[in-house]
């Protein structure tokens, strides 16, 4: 197994310690998607935060299949379980991938993209719906949504294009992708768009604009969920009035 190496969200001087420490596990072995993950933790993590991206070398390019995932997560729960300590872990999958097994071996927070993602979009519509890669990966996501309770609310569409052809970028990737937006929007009524991949991270800002609705990345929601879950822990239950 081996991992991608760590970064820091913000480059510290030697004399300081880092106030938080995140883990993000990308379930597959795309370095592409290290990559994405990097700038995204990069861009919305603050000053003193760390944040280190691990991946398997072992694991499949792209989680696409049930077979693809059954082969993703063991790794996971390995990487999960090989780096205790931190103050908080990030699944980068649209998936729920390693979230048990994650909960039962750590004491920190370990955050799923799906839940994260349905959470914040709940705050925007009534009515969303998530935008994945492949039409093999469905099932799974809707499996996961009926879980969290958000099947009547939250269609999913498949753009057509894998994981690896996502996180690489290509105009007939995107077309495909805006496609499928459009779809969703116009046809099935939804008032935000989840962006239903890893591949996709950091792209919700260029196609919330292109589109003009609420997009949601969820390795975003991810991180930014975790993050503040860590900090409402640290800072405790804020003290009650004396009129109470």
């Amino acid at each position: 197994m081996t991992l991608a190496p760590a970064h820091t969200v913000v480059p510290l001087t030697s004399a300081e310690a880092p106030l938080w420490r995140l883990l993000v596990v990308n379930p597959n072995s795309n370095p592409a998607v290290n990559f994405l993950l990097r700038a995204v933790a990069d861009r919305v993590l603050p000053a003193g935060a760390v944040a280190q991206i691990v991946s398997s070398a072992q694991s499949p390019l792209s989680i696409e299949t049930p077979a693809h995932r059954a082969r993703a997560e063991p790794l996971a729960v390995g990487l999960l379980a090989a780096h205790p300590g931190f103050d908080a872990y990030v699944m980068a999958c649209f998936d729920d991938i390693a979230l048990s097994e994650g909960r039962r071996l750590l004491p920190a927070p370990v955050i799923g993209a799906v839940e994260a993602a349905v959470a914040m979009a709940r705050l925007r519509a009534d009515r969303f719906a998530v935008v994945t890669t492949v039409e093999t990966a469905i099932p799974g996501i809707r499996r996961v949504l009926d879980g969290l309770g958000a099947g009547p609310q939250c269609a999913v569409h498949a753009a057509g294009i894998g994981v690896a052809t996502a996180a690489n970028g290509s105009r007939a990737a995107d077309l495909r992708l805006d496609a499928a937006i459009a779809h969703a929007r116009d046809r099935g009524g939804a008032g935000a768009i989840i962006l239903g991949s890893a591949g996709l991270a950091g792209r919700a800002a260029e196609l919330e604009a292109r589109h003009g609705l609420p997009v949601i990345d969820a390795m975003e929601a991810a991180i930014r969920l975790a993050y503040a879950t860590v900090r409402t822990r640290q800072e405790g239950p804020a003290p009650q009035s004396a009129d109470i």
